[in-house]
């Protein structure tokens, strides 16, 4: 039974690649930082199946002692301040935790067990004013916010690992990748759940920035194939993940919207406070190295995401509705 350890097992990627790993027999180990409020709602379903070991990306000794527990054969780092409007308001945490977080990680490894293979969660983010369309492992980087900068220092730090001390180590540059599951900070679950509250007449309006932003939308459940299938590889190497295709926000609101029979124009307000500072136009992957070395491709459309999101959004704000009226019949009791 081979062993992983998950960085940021209780995120959308995290708690999708263990649900995968399980599947696939392994033991199933997760980094998790003690706060005062813990949220393992996306992995509740699994918890029991898991084990979970205190550790923080901000602190090297916690991680060397996390490797040291789980004894793991890989390790999958998608830990990360990973929401791009917030790093600028912390661009130094940003840096703290996305760029040498990752350093930490490949010396704690090094020191331990240099044997132990590992994944990097890269960002299509590091592109930011893409130098051509579509975009490729061999793309030049340019990015347009701490984040991405963050990402970059990661990304080229595990290259350095792998060429300088003959480690295991690869980065997936992973294009966007969307699920229910999805926090609803990020815009195509602001978008459904919003969609939701307009439907269920929860709320009437939806307030975003720039709407002719255009993005590589795919599935969350479906990248974490590809994560895996790299650590599988004869020779570690760096992949682009992505579907190939391209869509604006405006397309998320139109099908979104259509699934519930409404239009989009009634509802979205644009709001100058949402518009980044320094704007990502367009961002576009070629995942052809990906399907003919890894024989990776996605399985859902964009189309098929969304409405599996606002179904998912549906569903949860009807349960809510319906726990509200339980609560207020218990408290006039």
């Amino acid at each position: 039974m081979k062993k992983a350890l998950i960085t940021g097992i209780t995120g959308q990627d995290g708690s999708y690649l263990a649900e995968f790993l399980l599947s696939k027999d392994y033991e199933v180990f997760g980094l998790v930082r003690r706060t005062s409020i813990l949220n393992f709602e996306r992995i509740k379903h699994i918890q029991d199946r898991i084990e979970l070991i205190s550790g923080d990306l901000l602190d090297q000794n916690s991680l060397m002692n996390a490797i040291k527990e789980s004894n793991p054969d890989e390790v999958y780092n998608l830990a990360s301040q990973s929401f791009v409007p917030a790093s600028w308001k912390q661009p130094v945490f940003t840096g703290e935790a996305t760029a040498l977080g990752v350093a930490r990680m490949l010396e704690a490894i090094r020191a331990v067990d240099p044997k132990i293979k590992f994944y990097q969660a890269s960002s299509s983010e590091m592109f930011g004013k893409a130098r051509e369309v579509p975009q490729t492992e061999k793309t030049q980087f340019y990015p347009r916010s701490p984040y991405g900068v963050a990402k970059i220092y990661g990304h080229w730090i595990t290259i350095n690992y792998r060429e300088s001390y003959n480690m295991f180590c690869c980065s997936g540059i992973l294009f966007n990748h969307e699920s229910p599951r999805r926090g609803l900070e990020f815009v195509t679950r602001k978008v459904t759940n919003t969609v939701a509250k307009i439907k269920l007449s929860l709320s009437n309006e939806l307030r975003l920035g720039n709407l002719d932003a255009k993005r590589d939308w795919g599935f969350a459940g479906d990248y974490v194939e590809a994560m895996w299938l790299m650590l599988q590889q004869d020779e570690p190497d760096d992949y682009v993940i992505s579907t190939g295709l391209t869509h604006s926000v405006k397309d998320l609101l139109q099908i979104a919207f259509d699934y519930v029979n409404l239009n989009w124009k009634d509802y979205v307000v644009v709001d100058p406070k949402f518009v980044r500072p320094a704007e990502v136009k367009l961002l576009l992957g070629d995942p052809s190295k990906a399907r003919k070395k890894l024989g990776w491709k996605p399985k859902i459309s964009f189309e098929e995401l969304v409405r599996m999101m606002v179904e998912a959004d549906l569903e949860k704000v009807k349960n809510n509705i319906h726990l509200s009226k339980i609560q207020v019949q218990k408290d006039t009791k």
